[in-house]
C-alpha cells in the first residue's frame, strides 16, 4: 500500500494530464487490485476513471519471461517470488 502523501501525488499529477497528455502506464495489477495498492477506494476509483476515459488498454496474458529465463538456470517451475 502507497503511503498517502504518495496517493495524492499520484492522483495530483493523473489529474493534471487528464484530457491534456498521454501517459502511458504499465502495471502487474488488475484493476481490481489497485484499491489495495492505493489504501483508499475513492482514490483508486478516480484515478483509474481518469485513466480509462478515452483509453487502449492492452492485456498481455501468459507467462513471465522473467520467470521463464529463471525456470531455465533451476527456479522450480511451480515457485512464485510474491513478497
Amino acid at each position: 500500500m502507497l503511503p498517502r502523501q504518495r496517493e495524492a501525488r499520484h492522483f495530483r499529477l493523473i489529474t493534471r494530464r487528464y484530457e491534456k497528455a498521454s501517459i502511458i502506464l504499465t502495471s502487474n495489477k488488475s484493476f481490481v487490485d489497485w484499491s489495495e495498492i492505493f489504501g483508499d477506494q475513492a482514490i483508486a476509483t478516480a484515478i483509474l476513471n481518469r485513466l480509462l476515459h478515452q483509453a487502449t488498454t492492452l492485456n498481455i496474458k501468459g507467462e513471465s519471461y522473467r520467470l521463464k529465463e529463471k525456470r531455465k538456470v533451476g527456479l522450480p517451475k511451480g515457485t512464485t517470488t510474491k513478497k
